[in-house]
């Protein structure tokens, strides 16, 4: 399991190194977010989930059903998207209420 991050839409906040619990992510000499090793990535989405610009995704392996898919996740008041480029270049958005995510 890995994640990429978009130099581009990075604004360098941090956050994302802040909650990677296996220490995996760095700041680079231009203060943006950079993965030290993509394969140690264990696949929490933790940084995916802290990111307000979106620019982490993370790879939907095969053994997910991802099949070379990506996901990244936005926020709009108590709903999270878990919006999905799948490599057939469809998308797929999956909405969860945040209030109602630990119900069951």
């Amino acid at each position: 399991m890995s994640i990429r991050i978009n130099k581009e839409k990075c604004v360098a906040c941090g956050k994302c190194r802040e909650v990677c619990p296996g220490n995996l992510i760095k700041i680079g000499v231009d203060k943006k977010a950079q993965i030290r090793h993509p394969k140690e990535c264990w696949g929490c989405t933790s940084c995916v989930k802290e990111c307000s610009v979106n620019a982490i995704e993370f790879f939907l392996g095969a053994d997910i059903g991802g099949a070379g898919s990506w996901m990244l996740t936005k926020e709009e008041g108590d709903i999270r998207h878990w919006i999905i480029h799948k490599s057939d270049g469809s998308v797929k958005t999956i909405q969860i209420n945040k209030k109602n995510s630990n119900q069951y």
